[in-house]
């Protein structure tokens, strides 16, 4: 099975986001990936729970929500009411990270582990059953267009070999400098879904670049 493609909407067009969105829609992509940054996780800011209630109404995508924020549990109830299909908290973000998952469960929705390059998978094993997906942060969150990190590959192996040893059913997500080189490569070792910003939004054929992704891991 191809890997699931996640456009991430961080480096789409703000002022055409909904042709943008329905361009990588039609072209067969399964999440849209939604980044929220508060300035102090990582210096950026972006995107309120008001965004993906939007999106929610103008898409049929999987609402990818990858909160990226201090403290995630403080906004878990308000971008799950929003419309949030998976909303994923970092391991780094919060002190309480098997609480913030189980508030994420609470709702019925998929709940994301995310770990940041410096993180190893070790850190995250105790919670790995009780998630819907592991993102594994393939560069520095925080900001888009980045190289991706080839030493990052290890960990996807390692999350690989805990599912099958355990049966666990999450899906390995990567995110960071994802092109079709990048993915392939991701994909070998077991990830299962994508995010793809810059080379899927580089304002030539975004459906081209979502059908690119698809074609090297059939």
């Amino acid at each position: 099975m191809a890997i699931k493609v996640a456009p991430s909407i961080l480096a789409a067009d703000y002022l055409n986001l909904e042709a943008d969105v329905k361009t990588v829609e039609d072209a067969g992509a399964e999440y849209l990936h939604i980044d929220v940054m508060d300035g102090m996780f990582v210096p950026s800011i972006s995107y309120g729970p008001g965004w993906v209630k939007a999106l929610k109404a103008k898409t049929n995508m999987v609402l990818d929500v990858h909160l990226m924020v201090e403290q995630p549990e403080r906004y878990v109830d308000d971008f799950a009411k929003a419309g949030a299909d998976i909303l994923g908290v970092h391991y780094e973000a919060t002190q309480h990270l098997h609480r913030a998952l189980q508030q994420i469960n609470e709702h019925g929705i998929k709940s994301e582990v995310v770990i940041n390059p410096g993180t190893p998978v070790s850190a995250i094993e105790p919670v790995l059953y009780m998630v819907d997906q592991v993102l594994v942060m393939t560069v520095n969150p925080g900001f888009g267009g980045q190289k991706f990190l080839p030493e990052t590959v290890k960990k996807i192996e390692q999350l690989a070999a805990l599912k099958q040893a355990n049966g666990y059913d999450f899906d390995i997500e990567i995110d960071g400098g994802a092109n079709d080189e990048t993915t392939k490569l991701a994909y070998d070792a077991g990830a299962t879904v994508a995010v793809a910003g810059s080379y899927v939004y580089d304002k030539v054929d975004p459906a081209a670049k979502v059908a690119r992704l698809k074609e090297v891991t059939a």
